[in-house]
């Protein structure tokens, strides 16, 4: 790998409580030449929080135009030997969050990529949810038309936790789709507002959860975690 390369450095920020932050993540951050982010205003909170003034350009990825776009400015930047610091407003980079275009293509380009581990919404719900299935399945969200069904009965089967997220305009829509696809008494964690000031993690059956969160006026960001498939024919099974 030629040696003028800079690094590109992958960092987890919080996801809420502003603490969530390593001390590994804070000293790279100071350390780098830019730090890649999806909202720099987003970011700056952060960086005011640290005393962090290092230099900040915007990276989305909306379409993939303008991942390549945005892209290329710091793959240019990452050639001419600067290091950079990869962020999102909140979590880890790729994981549902804007980064794996870059990555990827920086990965092409054979320059370092270097990650910063720390918080991530469905690894934290994971963690809290108290299932102990053989297997995690992650799927950032259900697909919200095409393909959902397909989707719905592939795992209703696995015999693994599976993971989502979803938003507050959807989550009765959802619910409802599980308890049609999936048995109405599995176990359900639906996290809400992960590590902020009203954090919530309601415990039940997917029955207990339909009727709690149904025709509610609901804010901010859900994680589901539902139990693994445990063997027991489902209704609308043949």
């Amino acid at each position: 790998m030629p040696s003028q390369f800079g690094k590109l450095f992958v960092i987890a920020t919080p996801i809420g409580n502003l603490e969530d932050i390593t001390l590994r993540a804070i000293r790279v951050l100071k350390e780098v030449d830019f730090i890649a982010c999806e909202d720099t205003r987003h970011t700056r909170i952060v960086l005011d929080k640290y005393s962090i003034n290092t230099p900040t350009i915007i990276y989305y990825e909306t379409t993939r135009e303008k991942a390549d776009k945005k892209g290329q400015k710091i793959i240019d930047l990452l050639s001419e030997g600067k290091d950079i610091a990869l962020v999102t407003d909140a979590g880890t980079p790729g994981i549902s969050d804007p980064g794996q275009f870059l990555i990827s293509k920086v990965i092409a380009r054979n320059i370092e990529v270097i990650p910063i581990p720390g918080p991530s919404a469905f690894v934290a719900a994971l963690s809290i949810s108290g299932f102990n299935d053989p297997a995690v399945h992650f799927v950032p969200f259900l697909p919200k038309k095409k393909g959902r069904q397909t989707m719905l009965n592939f795992l209703k089967n696995l015999e693994a936790t599976i993971v989502f997220y979803e938003s507050p305009q959807r989550i009765g829509k959802t619910l409802s789709d599980l308890s049609s696809f999936f048995e109405v008494e599995r176990s359900i964690v639906i996290c809400r507002e992960l590590t902020k000031i009203f954090e919530e993690a309601y415990r039940g059956t997917i029955a207990e959860a339909l009727e709690k969160f149904s025709g509610e006026s609901l804010k901010g960001e859900f994680v589901i975690v539902l139990k693994g498939y445990n063997g027991k024919k489902h209704k609308n099974q043949d």
